[in-house]
């Protein structure tokens, strides 16, 4: 097996160490990667940094046509994007071509919004004293920023890291997920057909335990991270003066109300707790249920949730594939245990069979329960029965986490008094929390992060807002 390389300040690099690539369902062996040395980290690093003003100064349609170059690349290459990364993550490769063709949207968005990204104007002579000058107002990259990215989108979350980055003018260096990081190798292999400067981008593959230095490094002023919460906050922690963005966990909510269609709640929540192997911060994980249509609904949740297909991820029929790993796939299964423990219901699921868990349904689980409390990361959902709107969003609120949150009402009225009152960054109406346009600011609060991604809000985190006055000017 071929060992790919990785990309160091925009050129193919290998390194004295070698890192197998397998698939969690069977074990095969899906590829090689070799890693950077030290010295090769340093190098990237120091590129980045010198490489940062011609960065900043290229022209738009330089940096516009690079994203678009890039977009039109991944959905030549879509197929083969598609079928790498359900080998690398187990992801169906249903849902690994959505991914690509969400990847390929990511850059497209950034291409476009690279192009709108521009100053304006602002008249100062509103005071007298002010008379003649006229205010330039432009947003500056922060500098060269370190993307590190999760498992579980191995292509679309680097897309939202290196897209914006590159859409301001900012050097990127990618640490991607030691488990999973032959697409992104795939995107520096894109990237790389491109007019960009060298040290404008690098994907580096090094092992967890060397992140730290990539952290602390002056020389990389931006880090963006998406990962687990208590990652998160210690990168934050252990470097107070950057620019941090956290893209964290959540236990996110499905409210289903007594007005809800419920055959389309039951069979979005029943999708949409198990896709991915519920491996996506904002899968169903509670269900929050109006007492009067709960056994209604229930009864259809549970006929949904025996209808997915459970299997082989590239078979094309199958909908819930395997975790991550087995070792991800035993944690889930002993906090399914806990709660069942405690009293806990099961009503579907449980089961465990190497790093595939069934879709699991539970009911009347304590509250202190990790698969209420925490993030389960995998294919559990909890039912909750309440006996209104007060109680139910009361409910999402009662929680470390905010990242979004699902409403099924057919009440303008409720949409809105749900924006007002639910402690989230996203409210979804008419559909499960799952829900994200990769446009559109997406994020969380409490627990579940700091800042926004989606191109145009990533772009703006990933830059600072520059004055210049004009005077003596006759306006």
């Amino acid at each position: 097996m071929d060992v790919r390389p990785f990309w160091l300040a925009g050129r193919p690099a290998t390194g004295d160490g070698e890192l197998t690539v397998t698939n969690s369902l069977d074990g095969r062996a899906v590829g090689v990667y070799s890693v950077p040395t030290p010295a090769q980290v340093e190098e990237a690093v120091a590129a980045a940094h010198a490489v940062r003003q011609e960065a900043a100064a290229l022209p738009i349609h330089v940096r516009a046509e690079a994203l678009s170059h890039v977009a039109r690349r991944l959905a030549e290459r879509s197929e083969e994007i598609a079928r790498l990364i359900t080998g690398e993550n187990g992801k169906p490769i249903l849902w690994a071509r959505a991914e690509v063709g969400r990847g390929v949207a990511t850059f497209r968005f950034a291409a476009e919004e690279a192009r709108r990204f521009s100053g304006s104007t602002q008249r100062l002579d509103t005071e007298p004293a002010a008379t003649g000058r006229l205010a330039y107002v432009t947003r500056v990259p922060r500098g060269p920023v370190l993307a590190i990215t999760p498992f579980n989108f191995p292509l679309n979350l680097v897309a939202h890291k290196v897209a914006p980055a590159l859409a301001v003018g900012a050097p990127v260096i990618v640490k991607p997920a030691p488990a999973t990081p032959l697409s992104s190798l795939v995107l520096g292999e894109i990237l790389a057909e491109t007019e960009l400067p060298a040290g404008m981008f690098s994907v580096l593959p090094v092992p967890n335990d060397r992140a730290a230095g990539l952290v602390e490094d002056p020389r990389l002023p931006v880090v963006s991270f998406t990962g687990s919460g208590p990652v998160g906050f210690a990168i934050m922690d252990r470097v107070p003066r950057k620019h941090v963005t956290l893209e964290l966990g959540g236990n996110a909510a499905a409210i289903v109300l007594a007005d809800a269609d419920l055959e389309w709640a039951a069979s979005r929540v029943a999708l949409f707790s198990n896709y991915q192997a519920g491996q996506s911060c904002i899968a169903v994980q509670r269900v929050i249920v109006e007492r009067s249509v709960r056994e209604e609904f229930v009864e259809r949740l549970l006929k949904a949730v025996e209808g997915l297909v459970t299997g082989d991820p590239a078979d094309e029929a199958t909908q819930v594939g395997p975790l991550v790993s087995v070792a991800a796939a035993e944690r889930v299964e002993a906090w399914i245990g806990e709660a069942v423990a405690a009293g806990g219901r099961l009503l579907a699921g449980g089961t465990r069979d190497g790093a595939v868990v069934a879709p699991t349904v539970l009911a009347d689980v304590p509250a202190d329960a990790l698969v209420v409390r925490e993030e389960v990361f995998g294919p559990v959902m909890v039912i909750q029965e309440v006996d209104g709107m007060d109680e139910a969003f009361a409910l999402v609120n009662n929680s470390a986490y905010g990242l979004q949150a699902g409403v099924f009402t057919r009440s303008l009225d409720v949409a809105f008094r749900a924006n007002r009152e639910l402690e989230t960054g996203g409210v979804i109406i008419g559909d499960v929390p799952s829900y994200r346009a990769d446009q559109m600011p997406y994020g969380g609060v409490k627990e579940s992060g700091v800042g926004r991604e989606g191109v145009r809000s990533a772009m703006e985190d990933m830059t600072y807002e520059k004055v210049m006055v004009l005077t003596g000017l006759t306006l």
